[in-house]
């Protein structure tokens, strides 16, 4: 006996009826990629999971806090095959040269709040290469090395010779006159100035710190004396010792731009018979006599092994009493501008920073009796920006003579040797030392003449 058939008829497959849609705006959103979202997890690792800063990105992107000193706004993706192609600072120091990455904001504290975070060598190392690549994936930034910027510098040959050396010097010095005239100001000086008063303009302070080393090295306790200033610059030392102490002076550099502008200076000054300019290593000095040596920001090109040499060949120079004073930045533990870092390739090349404490060692082993010591550390972070803000006061000008690549190298380095003086990483001394005459130094009993 067979079932009984429904009389309501059935619908085909077709024509069954189906579940309600569910709305769109009920669904997730699917997340948009995005270079922020690919690239943030990578900076807060290198960062020790802090980003003190904010990072704008080209597609409009961006991570970080918007209350910060100030944002790197990074522009193309060119920027991150720049790193990976040389992880750390230098790749970073490409990009920012070439135009990838700009920072913006208070710079100054910008880096010193990345200071405070980074690790003190930041570069990708191999465990965290895979990382840096992956997220370089999914940015859409892989790709060959691209060229490093035409402002990098390359050196080549044994390291402080002589040809080298001048390669080195010409690098960071030979930029045109003008452009110095802009950052540094009418005293022409670049080194260290001292406020001796803290309303002292910038040249106030540049000429308390000739006058200081005038008086250190006795330019004004009797007969005119002949002075050598080795590292002349553009002639202020030379200029001052002249006018004001009645000094016969030699002032010698490698940079011929300098002699040239210093010569003119001279001239115009009525200085000619005091004060002879020279394009002149310093190992290239025998057969001379002066009663005092001035070597103002020279010596951080001399490097640790033409240290003795370098204090020996002073020596030599010098009769008995002769007095040198030697003032250069110091590190402690001294150390090489290495040559993966921002100073090594576009600031100071070859350039070392010597521990004060090996510069007075050397010297005494030379022959020198070292009879002072003294730090002007908070006066070099006062000199650079007062350096700095000259430079952002003709900031146009200033890229018009050297364009807009050096220029931005000049703002970030200036920047960061503020941070460095500041906190102390970095300091400046002047040692003053006396060729001993048989027990006589013919030193003044105290510090108290050299105001």
């Amino acid at each position: 006996m067979g079932t009984k058939q429904s009389s309501i008829p059935r619908r085909s497959g077709a024509d069954q009826p189906r579940p309600p849609a569910v709305k769109s705006v009920n669904a997730p959103a699917r997340r948009r990629k995005t270079a922020a979202s690919a690239l943030s997890p990578l900076v807060h690792n290198l960062l020790g999971g802090q980003v003190p800063v904010r990072f704008e990105l080209w597609d409009g992107s961006g991570f970080g806090p918007t209350d910060s000193a100030g944002t790197i706004h990074v522009r193309s993706s060119n920027a991150l095959r720049h790193i990976l192609w040389a992880p750390g600072e230098l790749g970073f120091c490409r990009a920012y040269v070439a135009g990838d990455i700009e920072l913006s904001g208070d710079l100054i504290a910008m880096i010193a709040s990345l200071h405070a975070v980074a690790p003190r060598d930041l570069r990708v190392g191999l465990r965290a290469l895979p990382a840096a690549f992956g997220a370089a994936h999914r940015a859409g930034a892989i790709g060959l090395r691209l060229p490093a910027p035409p402002e990098e510098a390359r050196a080549r040959g044994l390291r402080h010779s002589r040809r080298r050396d001048v390669r080195a010097v010409t690098h960071h010095y030979d930029l045109g006159n003008d452009f110095y005239e802009l950052v540094l100001g009418p005293s022409m000086t670049y080194s260290c100035a001292r406020f001796a008063d803290p309303a002292m303009s910038l040249e106030q302070a540049q000429e308390s710190k000739h006058e200081l080393i005038c008086r250190k090295l006795g330019l004004r306790e009797g007969e005119p004396l002949r002075l050598l200033d080795v590292g002349c610059g553009w002639g202020t030392m030379a200029m001052h010792a002249a006018a004001e102490c009645g000094a016969t002076v030699v002032g010698i550099t490698l940079s011929e731009e300098q002699a040239s502008y210093a010569r003119r200076r001279v001239a115009a000054a009525g200085l000619g018979d005091q004060v002879e300019i020279r394009v002149q290593d310093y190992r290239d000095l025998r057969g001379e006599r002066f009663d005092a040596i001035s070597s103002i920001g020279m010596f951080e090109h001399v490097g640790k092994i033409r240290m003795a040499q370098y204090f020996e060949t002073l020596l030599g120079l010098l009769g008995p009493g002769g007095r040198l004073l030697n003032h250069a930045i110091s590190e402690l533990g001294g150390s090489r501008l290495k040559p993966w870092s921002f100073f090594g390739r576009y600031v100071f090349p070859d350039g070392e920073l010597l521990d004060v404490g090996d510069i007075v060692l050397a010297m005494e082993r030379a022959g020198f009796e070292c009879r002072d010591v003294e730090s002007l550390r908070e006066h070099y972070a006062r000199t650079l920006r007062s350096w700095m803000a000259n430079l952002e006061a003709n900031w146009d000008a200033a890229v018009e003579q050297v364009g807009l690549a050096r220029a931005r190298i000049w703002r970030l380095y200036m920047a960061a040797s503020v941070i460095g003086f500041e906190d102390g990483g970095i300091a400046v001394y002047q040692v003053l030392g006396v060729v001993p005459d048989a027990g006589r130094s013919g030193m003044p009993p105290t510090r108290s003449a050299w105001g």
